[in-house]
């Protein structure tokens, strides 16, 4: 008990002490051309066409896992109460 209270209170104390920090200057402002937006827009396109045929994918994997479970049954084991799936 008492090694959490002086943790506590160490963490107070340096929390404490700490200073705030200065913000940066907001009277510059940095403006972006076209050029920058463009190719940010093509990174953007890029990630989203990859991730189409993932989730396409993936989709189909859980679908499939899904059919797989449906047609199998539940056998129960008589010794413990479980049921286990063949």
């Amino acid at each position: 008990m008492k090694t959490i209270r002086a943790l506590l209170t160490t963490a107070a104390i340096i929390l404490l002490a700490v200073h705030q920090a200065w913000a940066v200057d907001t009277t510059q402002t940095h403006q972006s051309g076209i050029l920058v937006l463009l190719f940010l827009g093509i990174c953007a396109l890029i990630i989203v066409s990859q991730l189409v045929p993932a989730l396409i994918l993936l989709l189909g994997n859980v679908s499939a896992f899904a059919k797989k479970l449906k047609g199998k049954e539940r056998a129960a084991v008589t010794n413990t109460g479980q049921e286990i799936v063949d």
